[in-house]
């Protein structure tokens, strides 16, 4: 299993517009998988930007795809400055 960690910057006028969105594909993605997402976002501003995160925590196989189509569909790049940029995160093994 494996977290997703999504960040990209927002221009403070499209943030009321993006919010609704990006929370209405989390609900929709949270009772097709099961998964508990969240978002947040940096409380500094910077240049007019806002740089946010969601994350995904203890997702499975097939799971990045079916974001990626969600976020598509949502038209979610229609209003952040830029692309959304994914990193995977995996949890260490514990100590034997």
């Amino acid at each position: 299993m494996k977290d997703l960690y999504i960040y990209y910057q927002v221009k403070e006028e499209h943030a009321q517009a993006l919010e609704a969105r990006v929370r209405a594909l989390q609900a929709k993605l949270a009772a097709a998988s099961g998964v508990a997402p969240q978002l947040k976002r940096r409380p500094e501003v910077k240049d007019g930007l806002q740089t946010w995160m969601e994350i995904y925590p203890v997702v499975g196989e097939g799971f990045a795809e079916l974001l990626a189509s969600a976020s598509d569909e949502a038209g979610l790049l229609s209003l952040t400055a830029g692309a959304r940029h994914t990193e995977v995160f995996m949890d260490l093994p514990p100590c034997a």
